[in-house]
């Protein structure tokens, strides 16, 4: 017999009808062990006996065990959530920004837990979101480059995150992008590279990577290829011979 098969509450003991609060109502049909029971250690049978009996939500909402609080809050009355978010458990103060006003929303900027912080960031209004461009966890920062305010990226330039710097690169205006041109990163380069007009390419810069020149030989203007006819890399030396023949081939 398995763990599912079981009525366990949060602390690994049997589940007892005999000993429970609301064991009256069994005969209704109100919660059901193995199925819709408050104290089962089974997320979704808390959820079920929640759904089953909603005014009881408020009582649960100092439960010991984490699951209880959250699932609780998510029928308990509103105007008790507030005190939720600060409960120790980031899956309770979650679920009840969830349901409150978008004001309280803005609280969890500065929230301890990573992943409350990233679903924050994806909430937020692109406007509400400077507070959240030098948080500490890298992947909140790239939700923020994605979906914040374009007037705010270039304070976001010399993150050390790479992955934060592609998004810039492709987000951030014309003027700023040119300070992301000689970037550590050639991912990011490129994604420089990609947005360039073709005539800022013909600017004389000594690019390392091949991914980046071969972007180069593959948009600059034609008469300007000869650099590329014995770079070092084969591939960047075909695209730049393919570009050169098909415009001999034009002017015949």
């Amino acid at each position: 017999m398995t763990d599912i098969d079981e009525a366990i509450d949060w602390r690994g003991e049997p589940v007892s009808c005999e000993s429970c609060a609301h064991r009256t109502m069994l005969e209704s049909g109100r919660c059901k062990l193995k199925r819709a029971c408050v104290h089962d250690r089974y997320a979704r049978r808390i959820d079920r006996f929640f759904d089953w009996n909603k005014a009881l939500a408020n009582d649960y909402l100092v439960h010991p065990h984490f699951e209880v609080r959250a699932i609780a809050a998510k029928s308990a009355d509103v105007f008790r959530l507030p005190a939720l978010l600060h409960d120790a458990e980031e899956t309770v103060r979650w679920n009840a920004v969830l349901r409150l006003p978008y004001r309280y929303l803005l609280r969890l900027r500065g929230d301890p837990h990573r992943e409350v912080r990233i679903r924050v960031a994806a909430r937020l209004r692109p406007a509400d979101l400077a507070s959240m461009i030098q948080d500490p966890d890298y992947y909140v920062r790239l939700v923020v480059a994605r979906r914040c305010e374009p007037a705010l990226l270039p304070r976001m330039i010399d993150d050390s995150e790479a992955q934060v710097r592609i998004v810039l690169a492709q987000r951030i205006g014309d003027g700023p992008l040119m300070r992301l041109a000689d970037d550590p990163d050639p991912a990011v380069r490129l994604e420089v590279v990609r947005r360039l007009p073709a005539a800022l390419l013909a600017m004389p810069r000594d690019e390392p990577h091949w991914r980046v020149r071969y972007e180069i030989a593959s948009r600059i203007d034609v008469s300007l290829l000869g650099r590329f006819i014995d770079d070092p890399d084969p591939v960047v030396r075909d695209i730049a011979a393919h570009r050169g023949e098909a415009r001999m081939e034009a002017m015949r």
